[in-house]
């Protein structure tokens, strides 16, 4: 099969297009016939070699990609003859999801309701229960101010959708006069360029102080998101896409009457149930992924260059396989 390998932790171009062996599912696994795969901000930052955590470093070489929609196209020992052929999206548990097939835990698999577009549905898949996650640990309320930097993000569109839905007057934060677009279209009451000086001043003008502050960019962002935020308040720190994370130690965040959440732990049976409830609010036209573009897998390391420039808006997708008028093109004997 094709697949994208990491060949040594570096710059994007570490990432280099080959054939390799097609995986075998074990038990309880199933082999996915990957037509989407996600590419998530941490990945970059595994592929550099600044994995935020040291257990994310894979051994060399790797397939990155944790996230991929398609197609069952075979079962492993013992595995659930019904699944043969149903359109899922499930995570890898890790790595694997930059290629034409992927071994994924049957458990693990989401059946993608009808209706649903399969790049939508992957595009909710770790961004969706981690929007959710977040918004229930803020425990959000009608009337709120909610800050939601990088609103124009993966998770920050979602989260900019989710704190409307829920009552609260939405301060969408992000970079240029274009993501700040995105964010007004999605519902933002106000809107503000971080990328300028003054904006916490203009937050402040705008919507005096906040109730809760989304804070996914971390360093000095998510310091000046700190002190915005009001005493009774919510401060919900699970992002460097700054490179660090935000300095706000549990004795000042106390000492202010502000709640400190660092990242929101999912087990794994939550996140399947995370991951379907975003589903279901996508099908229910509640919730929709900002897909701000796609990629070929051969060109997986310029969509991670794009990331780190921040050229992108919303989700960006890996296209791996293909449909051609509205029918599933066969790939390696797959069930059609």
């Amino acid at each position: 099969m094709r697949a994208v390998v990491l060949t040594r932790f570096g710059p994007p171009e570490a990432l280099v297009a080959a054939e390799v062996p097609d995986p075998v599912p074990g038990p309880g696994q199933v082999l996915v016939d990957v037509e989407i795969a996600n590419i998530t901000f941490v990945e970059t930052q595994i592929r550099a070699g600044r994995a935020p955590n040291p257990a994310m470093a894979p051994s060399l070489p790797a397939i990155l990609g944790k996230g991929v929609g398609g197609f069952v196209t075979s079962l492993g020992p013992g595995g659930d003859p019904a699944l043969a052929g149903v359109r899922v999206i499930g995570s890898t548990g890790g790595s694997g999801g930059y290629a034409e097939l992927a071994a994924v835990n049957a458990d693990a698999l989401i059946a993608v309701p009808d209706g649903v577009g399969l790049a939508e549905a992957v595009a909710l898949l770790a961004d969706g229960r981690t929007a959710l996650a977040l918004l229930g640990a803020a425990e959000v309320r009608a009337g709120e101010t909610v800050l939601v930097e990088a609103a124009a993000g993966g998770v920050g569109s979602l989260l900019v959708q989710l704190a409307g839905g829920a009552g609260a007057c939405v301060v969408a934060a992000a970079g240029g006069p274009g993501k700040l677009r995105i964010a007004r279209e999605l519902g933002a009451a106000v809107t503000v360029d971080y990328g300028q000086p003054d904006w916490a001043d203009r937050v402040r003008a705008g919507a005096g102080g906040v109730d809760v502050a989304f804070d996914g960019v971390g360093g000095a962002i998510g310091r000046a998101a700190f002190e915005l935020v009001r005493r009774g308040g919510r401060f919900l720190c699970f992002g460097l896409a700054s490179g660090t994370f935000t300095a706000v130690s549990a004795t000042e965040a106390a000492e202010r009457g502000v709640t400190l959440v660092r990242g929101v732990p999912i087990a794994p049976a939550e996140m399947v149930k995370l991951a379907r409830a975003a589903l279901d609010e996508l099908a229910a036209g509640r919730l929709r992924p900002v897909i701000g573009q796609t990629f070929p897998l051969e060109q997986a390391a310029s969509a991670h260059a794009a990331i780190e420039a921040r050229e992108t808006v919303g989700k960006t997708l890996l296209l791996v396989g293909a449909t051609e008028g509205g029918q599933r093109l066969l790939r390696r004997g797959c069930v059609a």
